[in-house]
């Protein structure tokens, strides 16, 4: 037999080999899908439970305990109740709000439970009203409301112990990364650094042998090669297998690929190269024989930005009146810690480099008391910021209105008049902006914000090119439905302060 018979039998044998490896695995679960169906039955026995209540909840608020009010008709309610559970319930499920992709990341999950609750009473409303049966509207009116917070809550608790078990090393998939070294780097690099990442990365397959002992983490050993990624995945009974890249000469390496990973128990996911993409602006155009990704280009005017500002000028004004009161508070704290005015007032660049005035609570003493050359030689700040842990100009009441942000809720009036957003970039100053690079001007794209990812994401413990990524990341890919994520979890990071100095 020549050599290229040779490797024609070795290229069919490996694929034989990971079925027959893929074949031992099949007759039982994997660990991903024994912990993912008991975490999937926790959630189908908490959802009905939820649902169960929520409708007999609203059913005796309506009507009580007696049947005065059903006018007879208390089997037909009844009948009607058992409906919507089952309906309900069934749509749950229709819906994929259980899909173990989803579950314990990302926003999906609470979005497919709100889109099924809200087809199921759409749905029903309708054939009763082609049915021409006669319901309260009241009943349908508190079950919907109800139901639906339940279930966000219920499905938020059980996320926070699916973290908690995921910190401690349960319920995580495992997980083989192949690519180039500098594409698998990447890939681990991002998946331990996220909190809500669901995989243990237990080795790598390198693209060559120029890979061969090169270690992408100290914690992620090299395992193979990809032309050996299959039968590697089968002997380390990993779960999902992370394709970071591909040879260059091999077009059908994917499809290959995914025929070696026949009958196992293994996902295969195709990690992309848009790495400052988000998910919304990503859409698949299949072509028959070339599956092609269309990106959304970003657009900074339009429909999407005059919700946003009535979402700022709503909220800011209510924040303002609800406010006063400590406003007035932390007013006469600052006043009588320090000599001077209770607030302070700086320049700072907006949207499309147009300066205005920021408004913050003074936590710094009024006079100048120290060599402006002495603080620049201690600053401890990443790039143009100017940052220090132990400022000396900063008072006592300063440093604890600065730890938990409350020297910040005057821009609240910002975001009211228009100067600034509720969530957006850090508002820069004007010695920072001319110090810029080319293409970090893109943060002045939209206006800056009270809070945003740098707020959520350690603030001054960022490094500099961390927070012009993430100010870069948000400008192009900023949602509501995100912007109301950020400013949930910047409640949660006032309590428990990260990189606030």
């Amino acid at each position: 037999m020549t050599g290229l018979d040779d490797r024609r039998s070795i290229a069919v044998a490996r694929p034989a080999l990971a079925r027959l490896g893929g074949a031992s695995r099949a007759g039982h679960l994997s660990a991903e899908q024994r912990w993912s169906r008991n975490y999937r039955l926790r959630l189908i026995v908490s959802d009905g439970l939820i649902v169960t209540s929520s409708v007999a909840g609203a059913f005796l608020a309506r009507f009580g305990l007696t049947s005065d009010d059903l006018g007879g008709l208390d089997e037909l309610y009844w009948l009607i109740a058992l409906l919507v559970v089952t309906t309900w319930m069934a749509l749950l499920a229709a819906f994929h709000t259980r899909d173990p992709r989803i579950i314990g990341v990302g926003f999906a999950e609470y979005r497919r439970v709100a889109s099924a609750s809200a087809f199921t009473f759409g749905s029903l409303a309708i054939i009763f009203l082609v049915g021409k049966v006669e319901v309260a509207r009241g009943f349908f009116v508190l079950t919907l409301p109800i139901g639906l917070a339940a279930l966000t809550v219920s499905r938020w608790l059980w996320r926070q112990w699916l973290t908690k078990q995921r910190n401690n090393g349960r319920y995580l998939s495992r997980a083989l990364v192949g690519g180039s070294p500098a594409d698998v780097a990447y890939v681990v690099d991002q998946i331990e650094r996220k909190a809500g990442a669901t995989y243990h990365i237990v080795g790598a397959a390198i693209d060559g042998t120029a890979g061969r002992g090169q270690y992408p983490d100290p914690g992620v050993p090299v395992v193979a090669d990809l032309a050996n990624l299959a039968m590697a995945a089968a002997n380390l009974q990993v779960d999902t297998v992370i394709l970071a890249g591909q040879p260059s000469d091999d077009r059908g390496f994917v499809r290959d690929l995914s025929w070696q990973l026949e009958g196992a128990a293994t996902d295969l996911v195709l990690a992309a190269g848009l790495t400052d993409v988000a998910g919304p602006r990503i859409h698949f155009r299949p072509v028959e024989g070339l599956p092609l990704i269309h990106v959304e280009i970003p657009q900074f005017e339009g429909a999407k930005h005059v919700l946003k500002r009535a979402l700022d000028f709503a909220l800011s004004g209510l924040a303002l009146l609800v406010l006063a009161p400590i406003f007035l508070v932390l007013a006469v704290l600052v006043r009588l810690d320090s000599p001077g005015g209770a607030f302070f007032s700086q320049q700072r660049v907006g949207r499309n480099g147009e300066s205005f005035t920021m408004y913050k609570f003074r936590s710094m003493s009024a006079a100048p008391s120290h060599d402006e050359a002495e603080l620049a030689a201690r600053n401890e700040g990443a790039g143009v910021l100017f940052k220090m842990k132990n400022d000396p100009r900063v008072t006592r009441v300063g440093r604890v209105i600065r730890k938990y942000s409350l020297d910040e809720l005057p821009q609240l009036w910002n975001v009211f008049t228009g100067d600034m957003s509720l969530v957006g970039p850090r508002p820069p100053l004007p010695r920072e902006v001319a110090a810029y690079e080319n293409h970090v001007h893109r943060r002045l794209f939209i206006k800056p914000g009270l809070t945003g990812m740098w707020q959520i994401s350690g603030r001054s413990d960022l490094s500099w090119d961390e927070s012009v990524r993430l100010d870069l990341y948000y400008v192009e890919n900023w949602s509501l439905t995100g912007d109301l994520i950020i400013l949930w979890r910047t409640a949660k990071v006032l309590i428990s302060p990260v990189g606030a100095y």
